[in-house]
């Protein structure tokens, strides 16, 4: 049974992200729900990043029982399980109708430390940036979930190519995006393909890393396995990461009765 109660402020992160507790009160999001069992903790959380998810952390043998007992038999059938990858693995295994995601695999980054240094001349957007964001978007990244005016989408921050009349080009930018009590998440970091190689990329994602963990006590991402570039980027702005992965319902399965 579902509990209104969110994570501990000690949980794993991609609880607390999950949960995308309000500042104000310290309620889970709206259509949050929070399933315990034993040592385990599932997260329902719709429309997080493009997705309807459930972030899962715990034992094996109680994380199985509750995603296959209790979690999956009361959301819908897009709600995709995701978590440590060893763990997901053996949810799938116990799992009747459960399968891995498709696609590469991924890992969560993130971070308690700000960064040791934050780079000079990236700047928080304006409305006008923002606008220049979106158009940027379009151009290098149009599949990026988390793009100015998007829900869940707070702040951007940029770093433009300055002429000597103060003005120039936005060049690269990142996001600050589906955040909550406990976990900052960082996203839609993307550069001009011409303006790669300059270190943009990592000048802005310190710039949001470092506001995030003192926002709020932790920075975080998730950034697909099979990009090195980008992986490196973000070790470079302090973060760490470990192997996830995601379940989904085999197509044409009613999923566990």
């Amino acid at each position: 049974m579902a509990e209104a109660e969110g994570p501990h402020s000690d949980a794993a992160g991609h609880l607390l992200w999950a949960a995308q507790l309000s500042a104000d009160d310290g309620c889970v999001g709206p259509g949050v729900r929070v399933f315990r069992h034993g040592s385990a903790t599932a997260v329902v959380s719709p429309g997080l990043s493009g997705r309807d998810r459930i972030a899962v952390d715990g034992e094996v043998d109680d994380a199985l029982v509750l995603v296959r007992d209790e979690v999956l038999a009361e959301v819908g059938p897009g709600h995709r399980p995701f978590g440590d990858a060893e763990l997901i693995a053996a949810v799938v295994r116990g799992t009747p109708g459960l399968v891995a995601a498709g696609g590469p695999g991924f890992l969560w980054m993130e971070t308690a430390e700000p960064p040791s240094a934050v780079p000079e001349g990236v700047r928080w957007l304006d409305a006008e940036g923002e606008r220049e964001a979106v158009a940027l978007f379009e151009d290098a990244f149009p599949g990026s979930y988390a793009r100015p005016g998007r829900p869940g989408a707070r702040r951007w921050a940029g770093a433009y190519d300055q002429d000597p009349d103060g003005t120039g080009a936005l060049l690269a930018v990142a996001g600050d995006a589906w955040s909550g009590v406990g976990c900052g998440f960082m996203a839609g970091v993307v550069t001009r393909p011409e303006a790669r190689g300059r270190g943009l990329g990592v000048a802005v994602s310190r710039f949001v890393v470092d506001a995030l963990v003192r926002e709020y006590g932790r920075a975080a991402l998730m950034v697909d396995a099979d990009n090195p570039a980008a992986i490196a980027a973000y070790r470079r702005a302090g973060m760490r990461g470990r192997e996830f992965a995601a379940a989904a319902r085999a197509r044409g399965s009613a999923g566990p009765s």
